[in-house]
């Protein structure tokens, strides 16, 4: 690990010394290195993956406010009422006297030609280059957040809402969701796996060999139709499915899988006959929201640039809020989560027949019955999350402006409504009408990720300051030490690509030389090409050949791709797995494309790198 630090040290220092070139006026600063420097041999990794996104977050509630509190910034020293940290590029955005922001009518000579936006991009470039990146964190921290999830299951027994707000919620779900829903037929549903984990630890062509299926989905999704066709009354395979009863039906399996030093995801691993009834309402309910007339555009679930588009006009013009919450899926009681289907008594059961009731934590733990929704890991939790935060800011909307519950008004007030998961976009003016609404209905707001005030916004992965992009490049894996280390590879070629194309020469050089040491000289390439290479600018080329039966140029790359295991699959599973291929085709549902999936799998979140001749672009 030690080596790894100097590494990562080495990459930081590249960074500084790349941002502040990067600025016409100059704020590089040899005590900035230092403090880094001495901080990471004190702190270790934490000061680049915890304190550093802790001094950007302080940025950027500053930006927000107009001015710099005296509680931010409390881990550094101060130069005036800035941070002493970074206080050539801070300096020129906030006055050091009075801690306030620039304003563009300021007099002020030193800010001269000064680049606000990109001086906000290369503060926030140094500060979250390590926030992502993918670390096991501590013991302590691993039992902190399954504490939280735990806690929060617990703090439902003390949410209730005044019969006020639980009938305008009743009355808006009519609205929004009553036709639309109404309209769907179980006979729609087209059940399918989903690509990860489940809670018995069977993957590939395994979950389609059937050994449980639970009681409580026989009237929606009949075991006989669903797990095998009609024809294998009388199988062999057909008589080891079991059918469980819901006292013993196999719990959620929590676990924490890395995210940060800071802390681990938490998510809940759900049985396979659960997972595989879900997929089924899931894709229903994607086509059927994306499509409707009062939530499409506005509820999206494979769309993200509607938000981040927003996000960034609204930096320049001020006229929508970023809302982002915090623990999002644990927050969404079951009892308004299935209100939201009341008009459709059948979905509505096959809704919660398919939820699990219990989750078995990593010490054996079992808690429940729960009272959430469902947590990250359920294919309907992203889908009704995201109905349940629209119909609650539909509500709010209503309530400030007056207006009673009929469809052309929740029309009206939805169409400033955009909502991703946990990503929320409302009009500025109403935002903290939306956010005591939130608040009021189990929701937790993430103080530190919205933004109403001020230029800074961020939503779906796009943040923007006065009309202007200023998105860090991450890295997200740790420093590959082998060829073995295929996602890592991958990862850190396409961080150094996108320091490329942001015009970090040093930092971009010095990550490729990493890479390089393992895999040996990267060609030049495209950013459409399958192959590992350096993003190519104009009149450069790759040594590399002209395929005259293709009639392209090509190049020598090292080229991602799936890692196989032998998975024979046979019989009636064989013959139900292709009859759903078919059935997902029609409804224009991914599924695999190869042609050899009944003779094997692919692991999931592996792959191989091979070397081999593909197109440059």
């Amino acid at each position: 690990m030690k080596s790894n630090v100097s590494d990562y040290l080495e990459v930081a220092t590249s960074i500084y010394e790349d941002a502040t070139a990067k600025c016409i006026a100059d704020v590089s600063d040899t005590r900035d290195l230092e403090t880094i420097r001495s901080r990471v041999e004190k702190e270790g990794l934490s000061f680049l993956t915890i304190t550093l996104p802790a001094f950007c977050s302080d940025f950027e509630r500053s930006l927000s406010d107009g001015q710099i509190s005296p509680s931010y910034f409390r881990s550094f020293r101060k130069y005036g009422s800035i941070p002493a940290f970074l206080r050539g590029m801070i300096g020129l955005i906030f006055n050091h006297e009075t801690g306030r922001i620039y304003d563009e009518n300021d007099d002020n000579t030193c800010r001269v030609d000064c680049d606000v936006p990109l001086l906000v991009d290369c503060v926030r470039q140094i500060c979250l280059a390590f926030k992502k990146i993918e670390l096991p964190c501590t013991q302590k921290r691993v039992h902190a957040s399954l504490s939280s999830f735990t806690a929060i299951e617990q703090s439902f027994k003390m949410f209730s809402l005044p019969r006020e707000d639980e009938l305008e919620f009743l009355k808006v779900s009519s609205v929004l969701w009553g036709n639309m829903l109404g309209r769907l037929r179980l006979d729609m549903l087209v059940p399918r796996h989903g690509p990860g984990a489940t809670a018995e630890r069977i993957s590939g062509n395994k979950k389609f060999v059937w050994g449980n299926w639970h009681e409580r989905l026989e009237p929606y999704f009949p075991v006989l139709d669903s797990t095998y066709t009609l024809g294998a009354f009388e199988s062999l395979e057909f008589e080891k499915v079991t059918l469980v009863s819901q006292e013993k039906e196999q719990p959620v399996r929590v676990t924490p899988v890395p995210k940060t030093l800071k802390g681990p995801r938490i998510i809940a691993i759900e049985p396979s006959c659960m997972q595989y009834s879900q997929q089924a309402i899931r894709d229903v309910l994607y086509r059927a929201i994306e499509s409707d007339p009062v939530t499409a555009g506005h509820v999206n679930f494979r769309d993200q640039t509607v938000n981040q588009e927003l996000a960034l006009s609204s930096s320049s013009d001020g006229l929508f809020a970023t809302i982002d919450l915090s623990d999002a899926s644990d927050r969404v009681p079951r009892s308004l989560a299935l209100e939201m289907f009341r008009s459709n008594p059948d979905l509505k059961g096959a809704v919660d027949a398919c939820r699990s009731t219990r989750a078995e934590l990593p010490d054996g733990t079992i808690v429940g019955p729960l009272m959430k929704f469902a947590s990250m890991g359920s294919a309907l939790c992203f889908p009704v999350e995201s109905m349940y935060f629209y119909t609650i800011c539909v509500a709010a909307l209503l309530r400030v402006q007056n207006l009673p519950v009929t469809f052309a008004n929740v029309f009206i007030v939805s169409r400033g409504i955009y909502i991703y998961g946990d990503d929320i976009v409302v009009p500025c003016m109403y935002a903290n009408a939306v956010l005591d609404h939130l608040q009021k209905y189990n929701c937790k707001v993430n103080t530190n990720k919205t933004f109403y005030t001020g230029k800074f916004r961020e939503s779906c992965g796009v943040d923007a300051y006065a009309g202007h992009r200023v998105t860090p490049v991450y890295l997200r894996q740790q420093r590959p030490e082998n060829r073995r280390q295929t996602n890592s590879l991958i990862s850190w070629v396409s961080s150094a690509n996108q320091f490329f194309k942001k015009k970090y020469w040093k930092t971009a050089r010095l990550i490729f030389s990493k890479v390089e040491s393992i895999l040996g000289p990267l060609p030049f390439v495209s950013e459409e090409c399958s192959g590992l290479g350096r993003i190519t600018i104009p009149g450069v080329r790759s040594i590399g050949r002209w395929n005259r039966e293709l009639h392209r140029f090509e190049v020598k790359a090292w080229t991602p791709e799936p890692v196989y295991r032998t998975d024979r699959l046979d019989g009636y599973g064989a013959l139900m797995k292709s009859f759903l291929h078919l059935e997902h085709h029609k409804h224009g549902v991914s599924e695999s494309s190869d042609a050899l999936h009944l003779e094997r799998s692919a692991l999931y979140g592996a792959v191989a790198l091979k070397r081999r001749w593909v197109p440059a672009s």
